[in-house]
């Protein structure tokens, strides 16, 4: 099942592997050099009979010569004040690489006469995706080598790989800028020629009818790139202007499309945050009217799959808030006719489902842990697969065949490396098919102890806290812990492995995962009781958390250091202007810290779907309780901890000029001298370098900051 809400809150966080940094004032303060001083030049922003100052509102002109300048002061600043320690970087960088499986492949998956692998080798930063037709021992046909396409490119991304029906095409979509308006194209498998459809400004993601011939798309704004409505292109017509299928009128909405698993039907999803809407064809009919499969109900949220004679709906329809799985005829669709097949429990969230054609499984979490759960439809068994450990990350992996006994999930710890698994229904026994490998020579999972905390909040409430160290690390006040937070939209950061981490964790760190509210680790309540009205909670948790690690004595003050990257970059923003003495140093990546101002401006993409999640600042009460939280415009004259910040200056989540102007007014207002770091990927976008390698040069540069503090 094709679950869009998660996968955006999927794609919308940082991958936690990209953990925290930061430096020493006095190591560093050698060269003497003096920051960069943004020009101030005031702008009024008024609304509500009120009025906001801002000083550096000309930063938000991408074209302006003198943003890139300061910019590029920013960025130069950083360099030098961290020369010091390339070097070490160099050796962290090659200490993580060393680590990797670089000639790998992935666990081959069968779908419509084909096994698909993807493979990476050595010394090369982009993967190879291939298929062998039939059986794993055929002859490799290479579907794209993305190392040779990345040629020419400071960056590169391809997604959205999508066969046609009878296995001759192929579409896939590029992005060479790092701002996520992809390129889609199509490739002739046959005669291996890219066909003449160019199709610009699009999600990447597109699904074929049954004629082979029909490709249904997202096409996006071009200023808010907002997914805005779906196309259908005729492959045998590139010429032919492409027809509209549906528009999306609604800007609080995304439109997206997709096949079932079954292949028989095409989707068209809409959904804000908190609504959610379908339209439907089969596949074999691509030039019908897609039918409205329930017409949208504020506060409801479903997705679909299909089945036989049946559609099977995930929902929080009639109030289940932590979620239930309906069954409804194909032929009747519309709310009436729904019918309760999983119904909802008010201490166990559903977060998805996944069909075959003799049962079905659920992905639940209940009290934080994960469970699967197998059904089968003839009523013959109901279990869940065992689990034992007291903190892991569990979830069922890419399924596409209905007709298997067996079926794959992935499973991985703080402190075990993720393994896929091959569950078999029939006998339940279970095959390890692949499990990732630390290299170096050094990895032992046994070296290691992970375990779960519970903080308590100012409100009562008890905040679990992932927890993960060397054994030969005491947990003391003079333990330097990493905590990690990101708390919105729902998403739950489960305690998964990280090869990265060790680095930290060999050299005395723990790292902390804090699952504070605004995410749904503790159920849909969790995430309703840190969003809108209630966002403070998020916030005061995450403080609250550190305050416990210090009270305990798991750390201290002058050894904690707190990471948030996006949404949990505003997280970081206002943390340190609640508690700043609680933290020695804190990154924030790509941080959306100017909330006010970009939530009244729904030029700016994400705007004007995320009302649902921070509230409509033209609404006073919104604007009111927005201005009382958010970063840029509570910085006070105080001392702040160390701080770096990341940015991409081609990033479409979180524009540039959030986090720069956000460092200009804290240099400009801050009492004390401890570090302020920009480094600004020019290249880049959200989720920083495209390349495999390029990344682990970038977490280097932020684990020797962290280290490099710590030693003094």
């Amino acid at each position: 099942m094709i679950n869009f809400k998660l996968y955006l809150k999927v794609l919308f966080p940082i991958v936690t592997m990209f953990l925290a940094c930061n430096s020493n004032p006095q190591k560093m303060s050698k060269e003497n050099l003096s920051p960069p001083i943004a020009d101030k030049i005031s702008y009024q922003h008024k609304i509500h009979d009120h009025i906001r100052v801002d000083n550096y509102y000309w930063m938000n002109q991408r074209d302006n010569p003198e943003v890139v300048d300061y910019l590029e002061r920013e960025n130069d600043y950083y360099q030098k004040m961290t020369a010091h320690t390339l070097s070490f970087q160099d050796q962290l960088y090659n200490e993580m690489r060393g680590r990797i499986k670089e000639d790998d492949n992935s666990v081959p998956y069968f779908l419509n006469g084909y096994w698909y692998i993807t493979r990476y080798e050595l010394n090369k930063d982009y993967p190879i995706y291939t298929r062998k037709k039939g059986a794993l021992t055929a002859e490799e046909e290479i579907l794209f080598d993305c190392n040779k396409m990345a040629k020419g490119h400071d960056y590169f991304r391809l997604v959205g790989i999508s066969v046609s029906p009878d296995n001759t095409k192929v579409a896939f979509g590029v992005d060479t800028v790092s701002r996520r308006q992809y390129t889609i194209q199509v490739k002739d498998l046959l005669s291996e020629e890219i066909l003449k459809t160019k199709i610009d400004n699009t999600t990447g993601g597109s699904v074929w009818a049954a004629d082979n011939k029909s490709l249904f798309y997202n096409k996006k704004d071009p200023q808010t790139l907002r997914s805005e409505a779906v196309y259908k292109h005729d492959v045998s017509l590139p010429k032919q202007k492409d027809q509209l299928v549906f528009e999306e009128e609604d800007e609080t909405f995304s439109v997206y499309v997709s096949k079932s698993k079954s292949q028989e039907y095409l989707f068209i999803s809409s959904f804000s945050t908190l609504t959610s809407e379908h339209r439907f064809v089969k596949s074999n009919s691509p030039n019908d009217e897609f039918k409205i499969f329930q017409n949208r109900i504020t506060g409801m949220e479903y997705s679909l799959d299909h089945f036989g004679d049946h559609f099977y709906i995930h929902t929080n329809y009639d109030g289940a808030k932590n979620f239930k799985v309906m069954q409804t005829n194909v032929d009747k669709t519309s709310i009436e006719h729904w019918q309760d097949l999983l119904p909802h429990r008010e201490d166990t969230l559903i977060e998805d489902f996944d069909l075959f054609e003799n049962y079905w499984l659920v992905n639940e979490r209940e009290n934080g842990l994960s469970k699967v759960r197998v059904i089968h439809w003839d009523g013959s068994s109901d279990y869940y697969l065992p689990m034992n450990d007291e903190t892991y990350t569990l979830y069922i992996s890419y399924n596409p065949e209905f007709k298997s006994d067996t079926f794959r999930y992935v499973y991985n710890s703080m402190t075990t490396p993720a393994s896929v698994i091959e569950f078999n229904t029939i006998n339940k026994e279970t095959t390890v098919l692949k499990t990732q490998q630390v290299l170096g020579g050094k990895f032992d999972k046994d070296n290691y102890i992970s375990k779960r905390l519970w903080a308590e909040a100012r409100d009562g409430k008890k905040i679990p806290i992932s927890i993960v160290y060397h054994k030969d690390t005491e947990l003391s006040a003079d333990t330097p812990i990493l905590q990690y937070a990101y708390g919105s939209y729902g998403s739950t950061i489960d305690p998964s492995f990280s090869s990265t981490r060790l680095s930290l964790l060999d050299r005395g760190f723990a790292f902390a995962i804090t699952h504070i509210r605004g995410g749904e680790y503790l159920g849909r309540q969790w995430y309703e009781e840190g969003k809108l009205l209630k966002k403070k909670n998020t916030f005061q948790d995450f403080v609250d958390c550190s305050n416990f690690l210090i009270e305990k004595k798991y750390t201290s003050a002058n050894h904690l250091y707190a990471y948030g990257g996006s949404a949990g970059g505003l997280l970081m923003g206002a943390v340190i202007n609640m508690a700043p003495e609680l933290y020695n140093g804190v990154i924030a990546a790509v941080p959306f810290v100017d909330v006010v101002t970009t939530m009244l401006d729904e030029t700016i993409p994400l705007t004007t779907s995320e009302f649902d999640e921070w509230g409509n600042p033209k609404e006073k009460v919104y604007y009111d309780y927005m201005l009382s939280y958010s970063p840029y415009d509570q910085i006070k004259p105080m001392n702040y901890p160390n701080l770096l910040v990341t940015s991409g200056f081609h990033d479409s989540q979180v524009q540039y000029f959030e986090p720069t102007k956000w460092v200009a007014k804290i240099r400009s207002m801050k009492t004390d001298k401890n570090l302020l770091f920009l480094d600004t990927n020019m290249m880049a976008g959200h989720s920083g370098a495209s390349g495999r390698f390029d990344g682990l040069k970038e977490l280097a540069k932020k684990f020797a900051f962290i280290i490099d503090l710590e030693e003094k």
